[in-house]
Order: structure tokens, then sequence, then C-alpha cells
């Protein structure tokens, strides 16, 4: 382990979450950006990266010693910030490849594909991520701390590095030039039964194993 990364693991609190909270504004800056369509040719490359940033905020979270709020229950943050434009915008930029099918767990292998979305995954994940900028702009430097650690886990991390392989395979998919086959109507608003979403998963999967040279 390098000097520098057990430095990081032992950084003063406010040092840290001061460093995490201008990671995470400036991923919010990016996105929304984005989001504003002025340049769509360019929306999925610019996603990829911010993402893969916002990612490596996440690994210095989960590295990080474990952090305890100060107070048993969570301080009053009122109204929550609307997410919806944001959500809207990216759904419709992204609308022909907006859905993608989440296939691999790697401790759950018999666990169900699931369907989800870009757009909804980038909305949810800002939302997490304002909700401790709101503590850490409040001064609840260690209440911002739990909250994008604990959510890190719960929430934003697993849908980031979700939203990540996505927007990869995407990019990896017009490098290569393999074209998308359709998920065969997988949508997230779909009710289907756990065999279907296999199936479905399964045969996507193999498309692009197999142009790969993959058997």
């Amino acid at each position: 382990m390098s000097d520098a990364t057990l430095h990081a693991l032992g950084q003063d609190p406010d040092d840290f979450a001061a460093s995490i909270a201008d990671q995470i504004e400036s991923f919010i800056v990016a996105v929304t950006e984005v989001a504003k369509g002025e340049d769509p040719d360019s929306a999925v490359p610019f996603l990829l990266l911010e993402v893969s940033q916002l990612l490596l905020a996440g690994g210095r979270l989960g590295a990080y010693q474990d952090v305890l709020p100060d107070e048993r229950y969570e301080p009053d943050l009122g109204p929550e910030p609307d997410v919806d434009d944001l959500r809207e915008r990216f759904a419709i930029m992204l609308e022909p490849v907006d859905v993608y099918s989440e296939v691999f767990d790697p401790y759950e292998p018999r666990k169900a594909p699931v369907a989800h979305r870009i757009s909804d995954d980038l909305a949810d994940v800002v939302a997490d991520l304002r909700h401790g900028l709101i503590h850490h702009q409040s001064g609840r430097i260690t209440e911002a701390l739990w909250w994008w650690q604990f959510s890190y886990f719960t929430n934003w991390g697993p849908t980031a590095s979700a939203t990540l392989r996505a927007l990869q395979s995407l990019i990896s998919h017009v490098r290569l030039n393999q074209p998308l086959e359709a998920l065969d109507g997988l949508d997230t608003d779909e009710e289907m039964a756990e065999e279907d979403l296999a199936e479905q998963a399964g045969q996507v999967m193999a498309q692009e194993l197999g142009g790969l040279g993959r058997k």
C-alpha cells in the first residue's frame, strides 16, 4: 500500500470530507451540464468519465474508517432538491440506449438480472449525493461523511457501478463496431418472470461475447 493511500485512510475527517465534497460537487455540476443536451454526441463519453471519477470518491469512502454520526437521528433537512428535470432530460437524450440489463453480481450468481435506466440511475445518484452535500454545507461534517459512506454501500455506489458498466459497454460497442441488439422490450416498468429476465439477459451477453470471438 502506498504512502499516499495510507495517508488518505488516516486523513483528518474535516479535510477528507472537504475533498469528497469537492469531487461530489464537480460531478453534480458536470452531469447537470451534460443533461442540458448542448453536445449530445459527447454525452455518453462524458458520462463515462464523470461516473468513473465519482466512483474514485466512492472507493475512498469505502476504504475510509467507519464513520458514526454524532446523533442517533438525522437532522431534518427540509424539502429534498428535485431531480425529476434531470431524470427527464437524460431519458430524452438517451432514449435509444436508456434501458439496460444489469446481469452480474459476483457473490449472487443465481440472482435474476434487473432492468435499469441510465436516466433513473443518474438522477438517483445525484439525489443521494446532494443529500449529504446539504449536511456538509450546513457544517454537519460527520453527518455528511456518514451519509455518503452509508449510501455508497447501500445505494449510490452499486447504482453508479451498474451505470458505469452500461456506459462502458455502449462505448465498447461503438469503438469495436458491434451494433447493439434490442433487449426484446425489456423495460423497468414491466412485470416479468425471473426466467424471462434471465433468458433475455443471457441472450444479450451471449451476443456481446460472441462478437468478441468468445465461445
